[in-house]
C-alpha cells in the first residue's frame, strides 16, 4: 500500500497492483464446450509439463492459468490476444477479489469481535472465554454459533474502489484503498460491469506489490 496525491491535493490510501499483460489461450463455446469461456494465462514459469507445453504452444510458458465463464450470447476473443493494465482509465470503478491473509486459530474476541468478560467481579482467566454456548432445553450447539476456530485464507472480494493512476509502460496500477492478501497475492480485478467482455478478460489474475 501507499499514498497518493490527487490534483485537488488531497492524499487517498492506495494499493500498487501489476496488471498483464494477459494472453488468452483457449476459448470455448457453446456448440463444442456445452458453455462459453475463455481460459488466460499469466506471469513467467521456467518449468513447466509436457502437457502444458503442449496447451500453450507457441504462446510460451505461464504460472497462473484461469478460465472465465461468459454469457452464452458474448463474444469471445481470439487465441493469442493479449490484454494488459491499459484496458483501464483513471477513473473507472473496480471490484478486486483475492485469498485475506491467513490467522490460523483464533479465539472469538479476535475472530468475531467479542468483547469478553469483565476484569471483576469473580473472574479469573477467563476474560477472553466466549461464554455460553448451548441451550438447556435442545441439549446441543446450535449450527452457526459462533466459535473459535480457523481464521483467514478466505475468497474476499472488495467492491467500489476506484483506479487512480495507470502506467501503461509498467503494466502497473494504483486501486484506492486496500485490497484482501499478502504482498504477492495474485488476486481478480473486475470492472464493475461484469458483463463487458473487454475488461471480463482481461482482469484475470492480477499480482499484488
Amino acid at each position: 500500500m501507499t499514498q497518493f496525491f490527487g490534483d485537488d491535493g488531497k492524499v487517498a490510501p492506495a494499493t500498487l497492483l501489476v496488471a498483464g499483460p494477459v494472453v488468452v489461450l483457449q476459448t470455448k463455446n457453446k456448440e463444442k464446450d456445452k458453455y462459453v469461456a475463455v481460459q488466460v494465462g499469466f506471469g513467467k514459469k521456467r518449468k513447466i509439463t509436457n502437457a502444458l507445453k503442449g496447451h500453450f504452444g507457441e504462446l510460451g510458458s505461464f504460472r497462473h492459468v484461469k478460465e472465465f465463464r461468459l454469457d452464452d450470447d458474448a463474444s469471445t476473443p481470439n487465441r493469442g490476444d493479449v490484454f494488459d493494465v491499459s484496458v483501464f482509465v483513471p477513473g473507472d470503478v473496480v471490484a478486486v477479489s483475492g485469498v485475506s491473509k491467513g490467522k490460523g486459530f483464533q479465539g472469538v474476541v479476535k475472530r468475531h469481535g467479542f468483547h469478553g468478560g469483565r476484569r471483576t467481579h469473580g473472574q479469573k482467566h477467563s476474560e477472553r472465554e466466549p461464554g455460553s454456548i448451548g441451550a438447556t432445553g435442545p441439549q446441543r450447539v446450535f449450527k452457526g454459533t459462533r466459535m473459535a476456530g480457523r481464521m483467514g485464507g478466505d475468497r474476499v472480494t472488495v467492491k467500489n474502489l476506484r483506479v487512480l493512476a495507470v502506467d501503461k509502460d509498467k503494466n502497473e496500477m494504483l486501486v484506492s484503498g486496500a485490497i484482501p492478501g499478502r504482498r504477492g497475492t495474485l488476486v481478480e480485478i473486475r470492472s464493475a460491469n461484469f458483463n463487458d467482455l473487454q475488461l471480463t478478460t482481461n482482469n484475470s489474475q492480477q499480482k499484488k506489490n
